[in-house]
């Protein structure tokens, strides 16, 4: 067994005998506890590896023995536990890549019809009701900060915040442009058209990690649009913050208090601006960090969704998947497990260059 190995093996034991300690400070119990669930998985697939190599070594000394019939049962299991052993010794270098310190947070999730006009819009309604079922699946909470709809139940603009363990982990890589190809419910002639929604995804920010000053902002106030109460068109509760340095526009509309409504607008414009943070970080180290949102062209695309062949293909995977409608009612998970593990799998390769 490798020095790496073994050096997790023995930070793991020795964080489990700290956390039995009785004399252990919140916040040393809560840095401990962090610590040991992100070297358990790789701890104990380390041992089972350790296990495995031992009966390698053993089976080898068979080979080598006297005896015939013992050298043949070796020789038949040997391939098994060594391909058992490659096995791990990959799941163990996946456990040990550097985590993104965002996967576990809460995320912002922004869809925007783009190109197709009113089934674009359609479209954009349909993803946001996709991810919502999805994220209700796994007992996440889907919380409407901004819908501004259509009369086909269709929306120009929605943006959500899913709230739960891991979402950004899960949903971070469906930023980018979405393309659909189907017949419309308003066309006719039953010709296939093609319509685009961008998804954007940004992790929840902690307050403290980005500062707005109060002079860098307007703050216009607006009556709310759609079903909603007796405030609805009657009272400005919906709120508009523009963040005049960068020109970001945020806004919620979907509490009836205007002070809530301020306050969810300020999570959203910290994760945009956090976001923004991070591309400039990225570009003065030399990195070309892929944009989420391009310009919503129909040419820029991660995924097609295609009703007539009830198909669903990433083309960033080069990889498809049918049976569209079960997975419009939110059944996406295999798509986005694969999207992680080809993620972790290119993060293994760059850490190994």
């Amino acid at each position: 067994m490798n020095q790496r190995f073994e050096s997790i093996v023995a930070e793991f034991a020795q964080v489990e005998s700290r956390l039995a300690q009785g004399d252990l400070s919140p916040a040393e119990v809560k840095q401990c506890s962090q610590r040991h669930a992100e070297l358990a998985p790789a701890a104990i697939r380390i041992k089972e590896y350790a296990r495995i190599e031992a009966e390698l070594k053993d089976l080898g000394a068979l080979l080598e023995g006297p005896d015939r019939e013992m050298r043949e049962l070796a020789s038949a299991e040997r391939p098994g536990l060594e391909a058992k052993a490659k096995e791990l010794e990959h799941s163990i270098l996946l456990d040990l890549v550097p985590k993104d310190p965002d996967d576990a947070k809460s995320a912002f999730l922004e869809i925007r019809a783009g190109a197709g006009g009113e089934e674009a819009a359609l479209f954009a309604g349909e993803l946001l009701r996709l991810y919502s079922r999805f994220s209700e699946n796994r007992g996440w909470k889907v919380e409407l900060l901004e819908m501004n709809a259509t009369g086909l139940k269709g929306a120009k603009q929605a943006v959500a915040f899913i709230r739960g363990p891991g979402v950004y982990s899960w949903l971070k890589h469906e930023g980018g442009v979405h393309r659909v190809q189907r017949v419309p419910q308003t066309e006719a002639s039953g010709r296939i058209h093609t319509s685009t929604c961008t998804v954007a995804v940004l992790p929840e920010v902690e307050e403290v990690e980005i500062t707005i000053r109060p002079e860098d902002l307007k703050l216009d106030t607006f009556r709310a649009g759609g079903a909603g109460g007796q405030n609805v068109n009657k009272v400005e509760t919906a709120v508009r913050i523009t963040h005049l340095p960068t020109g970001i526009v945020v806004a919620c509309q979907e509490e009836r208090s205007q002070g809530k409504n301020r306050a969810k607008a300020m999570k959203v414009l910290q994760a945009k601006l956090m976001a923004g943070e991070k591309d400039r970080a990225a570009s003065a180290k030399g990195f070309a960090r892929r944009r989420q949102v391009g310009s919503g062209d129909r040419s820029e695309k991660i995924r097609t969704y295609n009703f007539p062949q009830n198909r669903v293909t990433d083309h960033r995977l080069e990889r498809s998947w049918h049976n569209l409608p079960l997975i419009m009612e939110g059944e996406i998970g295999p798509v986005l497990e694969a999207l992680r593990q080809a993620a972790q799998e290119e993060a293994l390769r760059q850490s190994s260059l």
